[in-house]
């Protein structure tokens, strides 16, 4: 029940953070997308800073969540964000909630439910010497960077949904190293800072950041977000189960439900994402916009 409450309550700091980011991040010339001088132009931002802040608060009780639980449990958990990011838009815009977002909301509560339930993941812990957990983790690098490089040929709004799967892929990487460095933080802080997990963490989070801020500058939160939301959870239960060898049912009952869970949390997500309350930045947004 606790890792539930942590989980839920990660994803409303995740959810109120990327409005806020986004509200600002929108307004960068289009020049500056996948430029560290972005990161630096909107840490200028004090509304960027308080959903980089709320962003922090979210991932700190992630991480305390997945100090409690598998990687397969969390993961889920963290995908309702957008319900939160939702309600946040609606509230800002002082606009109520439609029947096409409450279907979006049962479908990501539901499928979060259905796939814990079915699913039940459990065990796991630190990869042996000589595991393949490198492989795992280039292979992931790898996508995101092939998938970056498929964006810079695509047209702005697929260029933001592309790079806002890089970075959720990069995210879902990022909450696998954070479980892993907890793990290894279990038998004491020379094993930890021994170890590469927590000096690769860094550099993959600022990494996913600065991809997901050019998404936001690219494309409005709808349709920026969902694409991040979606990929995070699908890489980091795939990454717990390669790497920490985490367990989930595999009976055809079990199978059916997790898949189920699965699409219906993608469902959710997609019905969530086409929201207009995620796309009210880019008509209230009128600060002057370079498209080079």
């Amino acid at each position: 029940m606790v890792t539930v409450v942590l989980g839920l309550a990660a994803a409303a700091f995740l959810g109120l953070g990327w409005v806020a980011q986004q509200h600002v991040a929108y307004t960068e010339p289009l020049g500056e997308m996948l430029h560290v001088r972005l990161l630096f132009d909107l840490a200028r931002k004090p509304v960027w800073l308080a959903g980089i802040v709320a962003m922090i608060g979210g991932q700190v009780l992630g991480a305390l969540a997945l100090r409690r639980a598998d990687v397969a449990s969390v993961e889920p958990l963290l995908a309702t964000n957008l319900i939160f990011a939702l309600a946040a838009a609606a509230l800002f815009y002082k606009e109520r909630l439609g029947a096409a977002e409450w279907l979006g909301a049962v479908l990501v509560s539901g499928g979060v439910a259905a796939f814990l339930v079915a699913g039940r993941p459990q065990g796991g812990g630190v990869p042996a010497p000589g595991s393949a957990v490198w492989i795992a983790v280039l292979a992931v690098v790898g996508v995101a960077a092939g998938v970056v490089a498929v964006a810079l040929r695509m047209p702005l709004q697929p260029k933001a949904m592309l790079l806002a799967a890089a970075a959720g892929a990069l995210y879902g990487l990022q909450d696998a190293l954070t479980r892993g460095s907890l793990l290894i933080l279990a038998w004491g802080p020379v094993a930890l800072f021994t170890s590469w997990e927590p000096y690769l963490l860094p550099v993959i989070a600022a990494t996913g950041i600065l991809l997901n801020q050019s998404a936001f500058d690219a494309a409005p939160l709808r349709i920026s977000l969902p694409a991040t939301t979606a990929t995070e959870p699908i890489i980091g239960i795939v990454l717990g189960v390669v790497i920490f060898g985490e367990r989930l049912r595999v009976d055809p009952p079990a199978l059916a439900g997790e898949v189920g869970g699965l699409v219906a949390l993608v469902a959710g997500i997609v019905i969530l994402g086409r929201s207009p309350f995620l796309a009210k930045s880019e008509q209230v947004q009128q600060a002057p916009r370079d498209h080079t």
